[in-house]
């Protein structure tokens, strides 16, 4: 059915707008509270957590249905790692608990809705990707 197509393709476009807007709440929380991610962080931020997602709409739109939503599946599913680990497992810097407190509720509170919407967009693009063209 057209209306289920709809409302998975209006659903997985705006998991991935919120997660962008998260996305730049959660890097002014880092410039603020200056947990620096270093080049290779960084490089990983900008091409996977933030460039990946848009491309994989793009190419959803564009190109290819499938394909695009594997590409939103694959860097939101590499984004919620690199988050999980960065956030909640690793004691480095990036780490929620060491963050400084004037920070600690953007930090976190961002961290934890990243964590949410890369979960659930991996999710609704594998969703989008597998499901049956007869719907």
């Amino acid at each position: 059915m057209q209306a289920r197509r709809s409302f998975a393709d209006a659903l997985l476009a705006a998991i991935v707008i919120a997660h962008l807007l998260i996305s730049v709440a959660h890097g002014r929380a880092h410039a603020g509270a200056s947990v620096p991610l270093g080049a290779a962080g960084n490089a990983f931020v900008l091409i996977v957590v933030v460039l990946g997602p848009i491309a994989g709409l793009a190419v959803r739109r564009f190109a290819t249905a499938s394909g695009g939503a594997w590409v939103v599946a694959v860097t939101m599913a590499a984004a919620f790692t690199f988050g999980l680990v960065n956030h909640f497992v690793s004691d480095g810097p990036d780490h929620v608990a060491r963050v400084a407190q004037s920070w600690s509720v953007l930090f976190g509170g961002t961290a934890v809705l990243l964590a949410l919407t890369e979960a659930s967009g991996a999710g609704v693009a594998v969703w989008c990707a597998v499901r049956r063209r007869s719907w």
